[in-house]
């Protein structure tokens, strides 16, 4: 007589199937969208020396003055009104079932019907905000480095080293550039896929912010943070390859809360709230740099950027300051509406909430020219 396998045996391995299947039509879909001719490094527009002077000399001058406590937020208050949350919690804190805001939205821009995974995950990080060290200082300055080739030959390390808190953003290196973009990280913060693959790139007390974007982003920082490894079949998931290892201990760990992405994107950005499409979101998603900028003005008394600004005018320059992709990349992707945020990037320079010590947004330290 022969043994029959449980129909639902049988659902459930076709289900999985399928599940991968999907996963890996939509891996290949995004790496064929950001695949782009590779810049010539040779190439790369001199920088003047006299340029670069200003920009540090400007970069220090902002390190030296007097803080002023509770700048950035009064600014963001003034600009943006009822749409800018005062007393936004950076974190995700353990009292999920106080705050039912966090799941109305699907991840990135909320935890609707995430909450037991949330749950699992905040029982393993024991703390939730900055480390005293920080909080207890009366003013606070942020710098948000980002990944902008406009950074190369500037020599703005020293100055940025200088800030209370540097954040930086995804697998942005140090090694090997820190004369250009500092060797101080006080936050790295990044999504799974942008995680740093090298154990160098990550400090004894620099805090791991986590932006959770899907189900398995989940199972990834849990792994991380219990040490465990990802079965393979999960990583079919990720869009490309994820670290193995984070060296980061528990207490560093950090969950953004996703209220700051959903402030980011539907209030101050006033994108479209999420629609169903099958390959994702539709430029309704912030860049991990713009939701830096809108967290470090609820960590911080003043904020600074460097490294920011995409001249999608000129597609063969340098789109980053670590590799040889091109500018026109970003001409592939989906997800992201530039334009806009360099609107909301510009009118904050302008109205002169946040500086940018690199110029790429608006200089405020180049030579006007007749």
């Amino acid at each position: 007589m022969k043994m029959k396998r449980p129909s639902g045996f049988l659902k459930g391995t076709f289900k999985h199937v399928i599940l991968v299947v999907i996963g890996l039509c939509f891996v290949y879909m995004v790496k064929l969208s950001f695949h782009s001719k590779e810049c010539d490094m040779a190439r790369i527009h001199y920088v003047n020396p006299e340029h670069a002077k200003r920009a540090q000399k400007y970069a220090e001058q902002v390190v030296q003055a007097e803080c002023r406590p509770s700048f950035v937020k009064k600014g963001m208050g003034r600009l943006f009104m009822e749409k800018y949350s005062m007393n936004a919690s950076p974190f995700v804190r353990r009292d999920i079932k106080t705050q039912e805001a966090i799941f109305k939205y699907k991840p990135p821009f909320g935890f609707h019907k995430f909450s037991e995974k949330l749950q699992d995950l905040l029982e393993l990080l024991p703390e939730y905000d900055l480390p005293e060290s920080l909080q207890s200082k009366p003013c606070k300055r942020c710098v948000v480095v980002g990944s902008g080739g406009v950074l190369n030959g500037l020599q703005l390390g020293y100055a940025l080293n200088q800030f209370d808190i540097v954040i930086r953003l995804n697998n942005a290196p140090v090694q090997g550039y820190t004369d250009d973009v500092g060797n101080k990280t006080t936050i790295r913060m990044t999504y799974p896929e942008g995680a740093p693959l090298s154990e160098h790139e990550y400090y004894p007390n620099g805090l791991f912010v986590a932006v959770l974007f899907k189900s398995v982003d989940f199972d990834w920082i849990q792994a991380m943070v219990k040490n465990e490894t990802l079965p393979l079949w999960m990583r079919l998931f990720f869009w490309k390859q994820v670290a193995e290892k984070i060296p980061v201990l528990p207490k560093h760990i950090r969950i953004l809360n996703p209220l700051i992405v959903k402030e980011t994107a539907f209030d101050i950005l006033e994108y479209p709230e999420p629609r169903a499409t099958f390959w994702g979101w539709d430029k309704n998603v912030p860049t991990i740099g713009v939701m830096a900028v809108v967290l470090a003005s609820h960590l911080c008394d003043e904020v600074s950027i460097a490294g920011f600004g995409y001249d999608l005018s000129q597609p063969n320059t340098p789109l980053h300051y670590f590799d040889n992709l091109c500018m026109a990349a970003m001409n592939g992707q989906r997800m992201h509406n530039v334009t806009t945020e360099a609107k909301f990037l510009q009118k904050l320079i302008k109205e002169r909430i946040v500086r940018d010590l690199s110029g790429g947004i608006h200089c405020d330290f180049c030579r006007k020219t007749s």
